[in-house]
């Protein structure tokens, strides 16, 4: 009987220390996976920051060209604006000394 259950415990600790080189083994494969996917995660962030600033660069530069557009829109209108009240002016002032002469 001594012998059964001595084979038996034997059977039972090779069984147990199975289990535990399998956990420490998956535990190990977790702990890589781990790094792995925190290194994909690091690669991915970078990426995606690199293309916000790019796009937040290329936003900007559209933005300085339609800003100088509207500036030279602007100045071309007051420009018409001032020849107009130029010419105005210069009427008025005729008008002005022709009814001065009068």
């Amino acid at each position: 009987m001594k012998s059964k259950i001595h084979e038996h415990q034997k059977n039972n600790f090779y069984l147990v220390s199975k289990k535990i080189i399998l956990s420490l083994a998956f535990v190990a494969v977790l702990g890589s996976c781990q790094d792995k996917t925190k290194e994909k995660l690091d690669e991915a962030t970078d990426a995606v920051t690199e293309e916000v600033t790019a796009a937040v660069d290329t936003a900007k530069i559209k933005a300085e060209a339609k800003l100088d557009t509207l500036k030279e829109k602007a100045n071309a209108k007051i420009d018409t604006v001032k020849v107009k009240t130029a010419d105005k002016l210069e009427e008025a002032a005729k008008k002005l000394k022709e009814s001065v002469k009068k």
